[in-house]
């Protein structure tokens, strides 16, 4: 079994610049937010599902789903939430499982938004969190999505708590966008996580948690 090291963090919090790192340094990535995307955009029964559920109205002029509209649409309505994460998750889940069969790298890391949410953190060995303040994720997803403040809160609001994003974490970046910073935290990790990734290998049983081994402020 592939040793593996799931990415989480809330909305705007970095995800993406932390494991844009790890990839340029040779770390297999399986990213379940690409995977949505390119589940949405090429499997023809998901997307005629999602057009016949929602309509014109979350549709591009070239008749693609705009995943924008779409999101604003799910946060707003909880039965749309539910529904399209019940029509996705079994086919992203189905994809990261083959992803993962063709990891070449001592260690992956699995990027999931949602790990706590759904309860997924005992599927990974190791747990690293990007953690940002909330007032700090409010400003950037503001800024990012050229949303406003109350729509940025409500998003917020339906994620899991900073606080037990940060309990259930092995590891912690707390990300200040600075990259040179990040960089020498990219570079250790890496580090620990082919050792830890090496001793697992080795006899199936090591087990460094828990909270937390490494917390980079």
């Amino acid at each position: 079994m592939t040793y593996i090291v799931a990415l989480t963090g809330g909305i705007g919090s970095g995800k993406t610049t932390v494991s844009n790192c790890f990839k340029k340094i040779g770390v297999n990535i399986i990213d379940t937010d690409i995977i949505a995307r390119n589940i949405i955009e090429h499997d023809k029964y998901i997307s005629s599902s999602i057009k016949k559920k929602f309509g014109k109205k979350i549709l591009n002029l070239d008749h693609s789903i705009n995943r924008f509209l779409l999101r604003k649409y799910i946060f707003n309505e909880k039965n749309y939430r539910v529904w399209l994460e019940n029509l996705l998750h079994p086919k992203i889940y189905q994809e990261t499982k083959r992803q993962i069969k063709l990891v070449e790298s001592n260690w992956c890391l699995w990027v999931v938004p949602l790990l706590i949410e759904k309860k997924l953190e005992k599927k990974a060995h190791r747990v690293l969190l990007v953690d940002i303040p909330v007032k700090e994720q409010i400003k950037r997803i503001v800024k990012r999505d050229n949303i406003t403040f109350l729509e940025a809160k409500k998003i917020i609001s339906l994620q899991a708590t900073r606080n037990k994003r940060i309990s259930i974490s092995d590891d912690i970046i707390f990300n200040k966008k600075n990259m040179k910073k990040m960089n020498l935290y990219i570079s250790y990790f890496n580090l620990l996580y082919s050792y830890l990734s090496n001793e697992y290998y080795k006899n199936k049983t090591i087990n460094i948690k828990k909270n937390y081994l490494t917390t980079f402020y």
